[in-house]
């Protein structure tokens, strides 16, 4: 009876310790990544609306008056073909319903221009510089902060801090479920501006945590390192792409599908078969696009033309919905289907993936699935924004006010908790090794450093 107090005692001491290690590192993690996550959030949720923003701002270039038949396909590419003589075509587009115009992407130099088309009348309505459109830059912001690689890596890195931000803060809002629902489900509005800053930042984290989980997750298949590697841990699992996607023998070529089209996420690492080349008179683009017709393939669809002599057509559909996602690659001699890969095809794993992705990007349930995940946006937004504002008011104003650590052997838990982090997401365990060994062996050290990093 008389060790019973004493091992209360060293019970709540570990508890306060690892609480002490959860805050440290959840406050490192927000102040060095939250500046990113908020990037993130904002130009993700202005991308969710991409079909509405563009609609608007393109519609002299989008809109057409439905009238009679539609000209052919070869002559609408002919078309832009004329307004730049010395360009290249690269795909073609056909309008996804009877208002909207086709596209013809061309190479023109160094710039890769999209002419559009009337399908009724064959006449071109003008044409855009892929890189001045609006809603690329924001995309290319969202995914890599516009400095390739680099940027790639920071965004992936950010995301992986983000688990462990959501993780970390999890716990450090939970010990207060006891003290009621106030501050855990709901903020307080009468316990003074001090508690209800901590509840601006803590009860709306707590709401969104799951959403934010998941948008972290299926955007993490987009980037660079981590994404590749799954990507290719899900390929080479041994079942491979089925037989019944292949017309004859599967190919032996090394080119990937992503390296010579804009395809779902399912088919980038498939390979791409050869045309079997038989004189060298490539079938008509009218050709391809009935075929396309008869495959029942989504109207979202787009043409990629070969650019080499034994390359092959290759039909990418992103529809709003994964069900109904296709890539084709289809022989440019004889117009024969080559490969023929669909939704249904996806093993398991490619689904999951596929219905994450257009998830992500608020085109799954229409408009409902963009409101949802504007609110989950919005909600990253105001946990940054107030996490900023509770750590202004309680920096001390002589460092940056870090909350201080307690006895490291206490705090095993949590250690383990990092190295599984690792393995799943790489960068960042990389980076935390990183940060915790300048922590251990510089910061700690050196008293100027100690002082302003351990201010709390």
């Amino acid at each position: 009876m008389t060790n019973q107090p004493a091992h209360k005692h060293s019970k709540k001491k570990k508890r306060a310790a690892l609480y002490q290690t959860l805050w440290k590192w959840h406050f490192y993690a927000g102040l060095i990544f939250a500046p990113f996550l908020l990037i993130l959030a904002v130009t993700g949720a202005v991308y969710l609306f991409k079909p509405q923003i563009e609609t608007f701002l393109y519609s002299d270039y989008y809109q057409v008056t439905e009238s009679g038949e539609e000209v052919s396909a070869a002559e609408q590419v002919q078309a832009a073909e004329a307004e730049y003589p010395s360009a290249v075509t690269t795909a073609f587009r056909p309008g996804e319903s009877p208002t909207r115009s086709s596209e013809v992407k061309l190479q023109n130099g160094g710039d890769s221009l999209t002419v559009f088309v009337n399908p009724y009348s064959g006449e071109t309505m003008g044409s855009l510089n892929d890189e001045d459109r609006i809603m690329d830059k924001i995309e290319e912001i969202h995914g890599e902060l516009m400095a390739g690689t680099t940027g790639d890596r920071i965004v992936e890195l950010a995301a992986s801090w983000a688990v462990v931000l959501i993780g970390t803060g999890l716990y450090l809002w939970l010990p207060n479920r006891k003290k009621g629902p106030g501050g855990v489900w709901f903020p307080r509005l009468n316990k003074g501006k001090k508690i209800f800053r901590r509840d601006l930042h803590a009860v709306p984290a707590f709401w969104i945590s799951a959403g934010m989980l998941f948008l972290i997750m299926t955007g993490l298949p987009w980037s660079g390192f981590w994404g590749t590697n799954f990507q290719n841990m899900a390929t080479n699992t041994g079942e491979g792409y089925p037989p019944s996607i292949w017309t004859g023998s599967a190919p032996t070529s090394d080119i990937e599908t992503k390296d010579i089209a804009e395809v779902p996420w399912a088919a980038e690492t498939l390979d791409v078969p050869v045309s079997d080349i038989q004189g060298l008179t490539p079938v008509s683009i009218n050709d391809v696009v009935q075929k396309a017709e008869q495959l029942d393939v989504h109207s979202s669809y787009s043409v990629y033309y070969p650019d080499t002599p034994e390359g092959v057509y290759t039909l990418s559909a992103f529809p709003p919905r994964a069900q109904d996602e296709a890539t084709v690659h289809i022989d440019q001699y004889t117009g024969a289907v080559l490969a023929n890969y669909q939704f249904d095809d996806y093993g398991w794993l490619g689904k999951t993936v596929a219905l994450g992705i257009t998830l992500h990007k608020g085109t799954q349930f229409g408009l409902f699935n963009q409101l949802l995940s504007l609110l989950i946006c919005l909600g990253i937004i105001l946990v940054v924004v107030s996490g900023f504002y509770l750590w202004l008011k309680k920096n001390p104003g002589h460092g940056i006010g870090a909350p201080k650590e307690m006895d490291n052997k206490s705090s095993k838990p949590f250690f383990v908790l990092l190295i599984v982090l690792g393995l799943l997401f790489p960068l960042a365990g990389m980076s935390l090794l990183i940060a915790f060994l300048i922590d251990l062996w510089i910061i700690r050290r050196v008293a100027l450093l100690r002082r302003f990093f351990h201010e709390a």
